[in-house]
């Protein structure tokens, strides 16, 4: 390994499998790198599977693309990453990324529905819309892959707990109530649902993070989510408890 990054200029040469069916999608991401790194790249086709096997005999290596900086070996993508002082998380660290894409999406989307809706963006629905399309999005995550998901929530969900068949439903419900919530449709079916899976859902996260203090991965994004249980899962379940009082004090009562 050098010993340390080059900032700009410099030769490197890249080693990666570009095949009639197989083109490597990491030795393009490692070319555009040290592209972008401004090195001089020469881009080596490795084009049959006996070359790429030879190859990776001669250099010592079990995987390609492989890239050198003025003839020192650095390595793969993520290798080159680590060169370049690149963060590369790890597959099991957490993150609020999925989370905050997804109600920043949600979000975007609940405007655009609001500027058609009413020909103004920031309409007294609009709030209604966000959550809506929010529920819908998160539901469609869970969805997925129901089984992964139920696994998941099984750690923490007081109801599925008790009742195994709880967790394969929910996602289902959440995506039922969202989608008739932002129609304004069936919400003597939807409100209940969404009060209902909000309780549930609030109670067992407050209980498991801030009473039995558990360091959990939510699954509020899906069954394969690196989302830890806390304070966004809490407010995400409150929210959907308050849209269920909401929308039908708003529709029978207001």
């Amino acid at each position: 390994m050098s010993q340390g990054p080059v900032e700009k200029g410099g030769k490197a040469q890249l080693y990666r499998m570009v095949m009639d069916e197989h083109l490597c999608p990491f030795g393009l991401k490692s070319k555009d790198l040290l592209q972008r790194k401004r090195l001089d790249v020469e881009d080596h086709h490795l084009t049959t599977r006996e070359e790429t096997e030879a190859f990776m005999r001669k250099h010592g290596v079990d995987t390609t693309p492989q890239a050198f900086i003025d003839g020192q070996r650095i390595g793969g993508y993520e290798a080159l990453r680590e060169y370049f002082g690149l963060d590369s998380p790890e597959e099991d660290e957490t993150t609020y990324q999925p989370v905050i894409a997804l109600f920043a999406t949600a979000f975007l989307v609940a405007l655009a529905v609001s500027w058609t809706a009413t020909g103004t963006l920031l309409s007294a629905r609009m709030p209604e819309y966000f959550v809506a399309i929010a529920m819908t999005l998160l539901g469609l995550q869970k969805l997925k892959d129901v089984e992964s998901f139920s696994t998941m929530f099984l750690n923490y969900d007081l109801l599925a707990q008790r009742q195994v068949r709880y967790g394969y439903v929910y996602p289902y419900a959440e995506t039922l109530a969202g989608i008739l919530m932002l129609g304004g449709a069936l919400v003597w079916l939807a409100a209940p649902m969404a009060l209902f899976i909000g309780t549930v859902g609030a109670v067992s996260v407050f209980k498991a993070v801030y009473i039995d203090k558990r360091e959990l991965k939510c699954a509020c994004v899906g069954g394969d989510s690196n989302v830890p249980l806390g304070f966004v899962s809490l407010t995400e379940n409150l929210i959907m408890v308050g849209m269920g009082i909401w929308m039908p004090l708003r529709m029978y009562v207001l």
